[in-house]
C-alpha cells in the first residue's frame, strides 16, 4: 500500500465543479417554463437541482478523504446490497413507474434509481475481482466467463425495469475494463457477436424500442409520434448557429422538447448558447478524461489502476451515448448528461465517483 497521501488532483476538482455550474444554470434556462406551468415555480427544478448537488459535492469530498482500497473490501457488500434495492424495485408498492419502467424506489418526495448506484457498485466489485485474478484473465473459463457472468446478471435485473440505457452503460463500462485488464480479442470478439445478437432480440421483443431505431433512421417518417423528440433537438441545434440565441432564450423548451432538462439539455444548452458553448462542455469533458487516464496510469496497484478506468469508462460512454443521441447519431435511450441533466440518482452517483477517482489521485504518481 502506499506510504504517503498527496494532494487530489486540483484540475480535476475544477473541471468538475465547472460543468456542475454550468448544469444548474441550464437545468433552470431549461426547465423553468415548465415548471411554471405544471408547479406554478419556476425554480421547482432548479432548486431540487440544487439540493442534489449539494448533497453529492459532500458526499464527493467525504469520500475523496477515504482510502480507495476500502471498497475493494466492501465490494462484495456494496453489491449484494445493490441487487437486492434490484429486487425490490420490481416489487409493486416499492418501486415506481416513471416513462414506462419501474427503475425507481420512492423515498418521501423524491426517489432513488437503484440501477444508477450499481454502475458504480459493478465497477467496484469488478476491479477487485480483476486485480485478485489477473493471471487468468486470458482463460475463457477462468477468467472472462466468471467475470461477465455477474455483469450480465445484474444487466438482465436492470432489463426487467426494463432499462436498456442504464444496463448498457454498465455493460460497456466493464467490457472495457475486461479489455484493459488484458482479456484476449479474440474471446470479445465471439462473444460480441453473441451480444450483437441479443441486442437485436431485445430491440424486437419490445415496440417500443423498434420506433426508437426507425425514428433514428427517418425522425421525419412519424414527425409527431416516434420522431418527436429527435426533430425537436435537431431544432433547437440548428437555430443555436456558432453563439447561439443566448442564454434564457431557447424556443424548443417551450412545450416542443418534452422535459428538455433531462436527457436532451445538451439540446437547450446548444440552442442558447451555440456551437461555441456545446464545444466548451465537450472540451471540459475531455478534460476531464485526461485527468483520469493519467490517474490510472499512476495509481500505485492494479485495483486503483481498474477502479479508475472504470469510473472514466462510465462518464466517457454516458456523454458520447447521450450527445451521440441528442444530435441525432444515434437512436434515442434515455441516458442522461453527467453532472449536466436533472436528475438526483444520476448527479449523486456521479458526484461520488469522482470523489473515489480524487482519492486515488491522491496516491498517484504522474
Amino acid at each position: 500500500m502506499p506510504l504517503k497521501k498527496s494532494n487530489p488532483d486540483f484540475i480535476l476538482i475544477i473541471v468538475t465543479l465547472s460543468l456542475l455550474s454550468i448544469g444548474l444554470i441550464m437545468v433552470y434556462s431549461a426547465s423553468a417554463i415548465w415548471a411554471t406551468y405544471k408547479f406554478d415555480d419556476s425554480f421547482f427544478f432548479a432548486k431540487r437541482q440544487i439540493l442534489f448537488a449539494g448533497v453529492g459535492i459532500l458526499a464527493m469530498f467525504f469520500i475523496m478523504n477515504i482510502d480507495y482500497w476500502t471498497w475493494r473490501t466492501w465490494a462484495k457488500v456494496i453489491i449484494i446490497i445493490c441487487f437486492v434495492l434490484l429486487v425490490l424495485v420490481l416489487i409493486p408498492g416499492i418501486g415506481v413507474w416513471r416513462n414506462g419502467s419501474r427503475s425507481w424506489i420512492g423515498v418521501g418526495a423524491f426517489a432513488i434509481q437503484p440501477s444508477e448506484f450499481m454502475k458504480l457498485a459493478m465497477i467496484a466489485f469488478l476491479a477487485k475481482f480483476l486485480s485478485e485474478r489477473q493471471k487468468y484473465i486470458t482463460s475463457f473459463k477462468k477468467g472472462l466467463v466468471p467475470s461477465l457472468s455477474i455483469v450480465f446478471l445484474a444487466f438482465g435485473m436492470i432489463m426487467l425495469q426494463p432499462d436498456l440505457g442504464t444496463g448498457t452503460v454498465m455493460v460497456g463500462t466493464c467490457v472495457v475494463m475486461i479489455f484493459i485488464s488484458g482479456a484476449r480479442i479474440s474471446h470479445f470478439v465471439g462473444l460480441g457477436l453473441i451480444g450483437v445478437v441479443g441486442f437485436i432480440g431485445l430491440i424486437i421483443s419490445a415496440p417500443y424500442r423498434i420506433k426508437r431505431i426507425t425514428s433514428f433512421l427517418d425522425p421525419w417518417e412519424d414527425p409527431l409520434g416516434s420522431g418527436f423528440q429527435m426533430i425537436q433537438s435537431l431544432l433547437a441545434i440548428g437555430p443555436g448557429g456558432l453563439f447561439g440565441l443566448g442564454l434564457g432564450q431557447s424556443r424548443q423548451k417551450f412545450f416542443y422538447l418534452p422535459e428538455p432538462q433531462t436527457d436532451f439539455i445538451f439540446a437547450i444548452l446548444s440552442e442558447e448558447l451555440g456551437f461555441i458553448g456545446g464545444s466548451f462542455v465537450i472540451l471540459l469533458f475531455a478534460l476531464l478524461l485526461w485527468r483520469g487516464i493519467r490517474i490510472a496510469l499512476g495509481a500505485p496497484d492494479l485495483y486503483g489502476s481498474f477502479l479508475a478506468v472504470g469510473i472514466i469508462a462510465m462518464v466517457a460512454i454516458q456523454v458520447m451515448i447521450n450527445i451521440g443521441v441528442v444530435t441525432g447519431l444515434i437512436p434515442v435511450t434515455g441516458i442522461t448528461l453527467p453532472f449536466l441533466s436533472y436528475g438526483g440518482s444520476s448527479l449523486t452517483l456521479m458526484l461520488m465517483a469522482i470523489g473515489v477517482l480524487l482519492n486515488i489521485s491522491r496516491y498517484a504518481r504522474y
